[in-house]
């Protein structure tokens, strides 16, 4: 009996083991299914985010080639030789023929890029809905009322078993899909015949007859890398940029813009990479007839694009990397300056960007000349800056240029004379034919470097190059004319001009009225002080960064540029939406520096500086 007994405990305790063991195999596979069950649900979610922004359409039997995806908007240019000067040219965009679906011409409103999910809806059992752009997993959870709005308990979350956690994850892909980064921000490029950039750039030696611009042309625009003969510049970042690239380097930047979009119904503005300043530049000078012969041709193409007829160009921008006044000829004499690319009724309509706006006009905009610092990341931007902090001024003030003898009303003269008189507080730089030093930018920004203050006053026009480098070198600019700055880079500048400059009225200075030595001498040291450390936060602003690389915290000048086009063409939808009409009328027009500056075109201080004679027919 005993032993039967010991044989009956030990089959009962073997039994026992044997569904401990059958139990432990159950739950691992159970478990290695529900993890299987929530990677296909993770990646299928992924699979989706990434095909939502790779979906590409058929248009005229052409399958056009896919630039852009979730993680990656860069485009792989083409490459262009320049000559044997040239290092990594600029080039193109490359030969996208519209891309994705186009917007039916009477569609104002852009598409959002990512669908919408409606409610209800199941994956894999699992029941959702959205309320306010959150998913809200309905069964097994609890729902919470708060003000009329469904939303999820998260203390009954934790409360529940693992299957929840894995409908969490599910939910949150799916937010992350909704929520969309570039939301408002999408520009489209448009994809125009070589003639108006790739075809100028491969015949750059007829942009300039007195320049090799090919040489300038180099390292996507920025021109060859400076030497540090004599240790002004940084280690790296440093070119010798000429002063009317502007619209290559813009281009090149475009490429590396994170918010890209091959779909223009989706796009809050619509770039076109036309090269309009070494287009006029080759005709300026010679073949006057031929200067309006690109910008008709331009405006003919266009018109002709669905994309152009949505807003009749309002969404629309070029940059024009030369000053207004080239692109604004208000006769109908060929011989005159500039030709008419501004004036015609389209590009009227269109938000032009260059390196001088012309106080009077509501479709150009100044944004900063390039300077020589084309920093390729933060890091560049911050040690210059610390070292422009640091650096010991021994000079009052300063002037780089040449006189002006045949310029009527020019104070260049008087300027020149009043910094020779005050040897030991002025430094003059020669910008003369036989001896011009202003060539070498290591001779300016060292003396930009080594002044408190840095003259600029007017030469053939409003604005000079000059004003941005020595913003750069940190030290705070005298205007003598309002154009030279304050009604030109809103964008860009403070509104607030005694923050960062010293304004000196042109006509005390003509008349013989007023000393500049005496009136910088007049600010005191602490206010000087401040002044220079706003000139120095504003370097990351006025710059643009090396097209090939891009900073990750700071906005540089092709960015600020960017959002002032999509604000203003965002103001006009709206006005559009209304019933308005977004045209200035012609009182407007003709004080548009002071609406544009103060909301007002009442009585100004400042109305002597820009007095003319309007011409109310004139564009």
């Amino acid at each position: 009996m005993q032993q039967k007994s010991s044989n009956g405990r030990k089959q009962f305790w073997f039994a026992i083991l044997i569904i401990l063991l059958l139990s432990l195999i159950l739950l691992h596979f159970n478990s290695s299914a529900l993890i299987r069950r929530r990677d296909i649900i993770q990646s299928s979610v992924s699979n989706s985010l990434y095909f939502v922004n790779t979906r590409i359409d058929i248009e005229d039997g052409v399958e056009p080639v896919n630039r852009l995806s979730v993680n990656d908007t860069r485009v792989e240019p083409e490459i262009l030789t320049l000559g044997k000067n040239t290092s990594e040219p600029v080039v193109p965009f490359p030969s996208i023929e519209n891309g994705m679906k186009h917007v039916e011409e009477n569609v104002i409103e852009p598409v959002s890029p990512i669908p919408v999910i409606k409610s209800p809806v199941t994956d894999n059992g699992v029941e959702m809905e959205h309320v306010d752009d959150l998913v809200v997993i309905k069964g097994d959870l609890k729902d919470v009322k708060a003000n009329g709005v469904q939303s999820v308990n998260e203390t009954s979350i934790l409360k529940n078993k693992e299957e929840h956690v894995d409908k969490v994850v599910v939910a949150e892909k799916r937010r992350q899909v909704v929520s969309d980064p570039c939301s408002g921000k999408y520009v489209y490029v448009h994809i125009i015949p070589r003639r108006f950039n790739a075809d100028i750039i491969r015949e750059c030696r007829a942009i300039n007859v007195w320049t090799d611009m090919c040489y300038y042309l180099a390292n996507a625009g920025l021109g060859p890398t400076l030497e540090n003969s004599q240790g002004v510049f940084h280690s790296k970042g440093w070119f010798a940029t000429d002063q009317f690239a502007l619209e290559v380097i813009f281009n090149n930047r475009m490429k590396q813009y994170k918010c890209l979009t091959t779909n223009s119904s989706m796009a809050s503005a619509i770039f076109i990479p036309f090269f309009a300043g070494l287009d006029v530049s080759r005709y300026l000078w010679f073949n006057t007839s031929m200067k309006n012969n690109g910008a008709f041709a331009l405006v003919k193409w266009l018109r002709s694009r669905r994309e152009w007829k949505v807003m009749g160009g309002r969404d629309h921008f070029l940059v024009a990397g030369r000053i207004a006044w080239d692109f604004r000829r208000l006769t109908t004499k060929e011989s005159d300056w500039g030709n008419n690319l501004l004036a015609l009724p389209e590009t009227r309509n269109m938000t032009t960007l260059v390196i001088e706006s012309s106080p009077w006009h509501s479709n150009d905009f100044a944004i900063p000349y390039p300077t020589y610092f084309h920093p390729s990341c933060d890091q560049d931007v911050f040690q210059w800056q610390d070292r422009m902090r640091r650096q010991r001024k021994h000079n009052l003030f300063s002037f780089a240029g040449a006189p002006r003898p045949n310029l009527k009303g020019s104070i260049r003269n008087q300027i020149i004379e009043q910094c020779i008189a005050s040897k030991s507080k002025c430094r003059f730089l020669a910008c003369t034919e036989k001896r011009n030093k202003c060539l070498d930018p290591s001779n300016l920004m060292k003396m930009f470097q080594n002044s408190v203050f840095c003259l600029q006053p007017p030469g053939d026009s409003y604005t000079r190059r000059s004003a941005f480098d020595s913003i750069l070198a940190g030290c705070i600019p005298v205007f003598f004319h309002p154009g030279s700055a304050y009604v030109q880079y809103g964008w860009h500048l403070p509104q607030d001009y005694k923050k960062y400059s010293v304004l000196i009225p042109e006509d005390k200075i003509r008349d013989g009225t007023i000393s500049i030595e005496t009136e910088l001498q007049k600010i005191p040291r602490e206010e000087v002080r401040a002044m220079r450390e706003t000139v120095i936060s504003l370097i990351p602003k006025l710059i643009y960064a090396d097209p090939r690389s891009k900073l990750e915290t700071l906005e540089d000048a092709f960015d600020i540029a960017v959002k002032g086009v999509i604000e203003r063409v965002d103001g006009i939808r709206a006005q559009m939406r209304r019933g308005e009409n977004p045209e200035i009328d012609v009182d407007t027009q003709e004080n548009y520096w002071k609406y544009s500056l103060f909301g007002t075109v009442g009585e100004h201080e400042w109305d002597h500086f820009f007095f003319r004679t309007w011409n109310i027919t004139s564009p």
